[in-house]
C-alpha cells in the first residue's frame, strides 16, 4: 500500500500502513514554511527503524530469558529482528495495517496482530491533527484465550539540532547493561546530566535510559528555529524512554511508555511495573497530544 498523506493549513504527516502504521514525517507550517517536528525519512524505506514514529504493541523495549512466566506458565518470546540479540517493541510495527476510514483530518487503521509468543490482539489506531497539533490514539484487544501482561507505547524520531532542549520531570532513572537490558534503578538526582526537570540541552554522549515518576508532560524547544512541541499523554503512559546515540546526532527519541525495558521479567513482575493484565476480550487504550507552538 502506497504512503498515505494528511494534511491541514498548520500540520502535516506521512503514514506507511504497510509498515507499521508509521509515520514517515510529522511537519508543522512554523514561520512561513514546512519545518519537520519528527525527523523526515525516504517514503519507501523497508526498515520500521528508520521511520520517524512506529507503534509500541503489545510491549515496549526488549524482552530476556527467552520469554517470561505469567500465571504459572511460561511464554517462550522469540527474537523478531535480525540485528536484535532479544524480541523488541511487539510485533505491530513491523505489520502491514489496514485502512479502516479517512477523513479531512483523521486516518484510522487496524490491525489483527500475532506474536511474538503467545499474543494474538486487536489494535486500532487512528493519528488526528487537530491545527498545529498531532493527536495519536491506540487501543489494543487482547484476543488470545489467556490472561496476557499487555504494554503499550508511541516512538517517535524528534529532529535534533545543537541546542535543542527537553524538560520532562522523573523521580527515578534505569540505567542499561551492555546489552540494553536493566543493570539498575536509581534517583534521577544521582544524575545530573539526566535531570530534565528544569529544562537543559541533551546530553552529549550515548543515552538510552527508561524514567519513571513522570507526570505525563513534556516539553522540547528548538531555539535557533524558534519553536516548541508540548508533550501530553493519557493516565497509561506515565514513563518515558530517552534515546540518542550521540551530541551529533540529528535526532532523538522522546518515548512515552507504560512500563520499562524488560517489565516482564523485573522483580515483582510485568504488573507491578506498570503492564496490564488483560483477560480475553478486554482491551487497554493510550493516547498522546504532541503541540507545536512558536517559542
Amino acid at each position: 500500500m502506497a504512503p498515505l498523506g494528511l494534511s491541514s493549513a498548520l500540520a502535516r504527516i506521512t503514514i506507511r500502513p504497510d509498515l507499521g502504521a508509521g509515520l514517515t514525517s510529522f511537519d508543522v507550517m512554523h514561520r512561513n514554511a514546512w519545518t519537520p517536528v519528527f525527523r523526515s525519512v525516504d517514503l519507501e524505506t523497508g526498515h520500521p527503524f528508520s521511520l520517524s514514529n512506529i507503534l509500541l504493541v503489545p510491549f515496549s523495549g526488549r524482552v530476556s530469558g527467552g520469554g517470561f512466566a505469567f500465571d504459572g506458565a511460561f511464554h517462550a518470546v522469540e527474537p523478531n529482528m535480525p540485528t536484535e540479540r532479544y524480541p523488541i517493541h511487539g510485533s505491530a510495527f513491523s505489520a502491514a495495517w489496514t485502512v479502516v476510514e479517512t477523513s479531512d483530518h483523521a486516518v484510522t487503521l487496524s490491525l489483527e496482530g500475532t506474536g511474538p509468543g503467545p499474543f494474538h490482539y486487536d489494535a486500532l489506531m487512528t493519528y488526528r491533527l487537530d491545527g498545529a497539533t498531532l493527536v495519536m490514539e491506540l487501543v489494543v484487544t487482547n484476543k488470545a484465550a489467556l490472561a496476557l501482561p499487555y504494554g503499550l507505547g508511541f516512538h517517535p524520531w524528534f529532529v535534533r539540532d545543537h541546542d535543542t532542549r527537553l524538560a520532562a520531570r522523573a523521580d527515578r532513572v534505569w540505567l542499561e547493561r551492555d546489552d540494553h537490558l536493566p543493570r539498575t534503578v536509581e534517583p534521577v538526582s544521582r544524575h545530573p546530566d539526566l535531570d530534565f526537570m528544569r529544562g537543559s540541552e541533551l546530553p552529549r554522549f550515548w543515552v538510552n535510559n527508561w524514567f519513571d515518576g513522570w507526570d505525563r508532560k513534556a516539553r522540547i524547544e528548538w531555539p535557533d528555529r524558534g519553536l516548541a512541541v508540548l508533550v501530553e499523554t493519557s493516565d497509561l503512559l506515565d514513563q518515558y524512554v530517552l534515546f540518542s546515540p550521540s551530541g551529533d546526532a540529528d535526532f532523538f527519541c522522546f518515548e512515552p511508555v507504560s512500563h520499562p525495558v524488560d517489565a516482564f521479567n523485573l522483580p515483582e513482575g510485568p504488573v507491578s511495573h506498570g503492564m496490564v493484565k488483560l483477560e480475553p476480550g478486554e482491551r487497554i487504550q493510550a493516547c498522546a497530544r504532541f503541540i507545536a507552538q512558536p517559542l
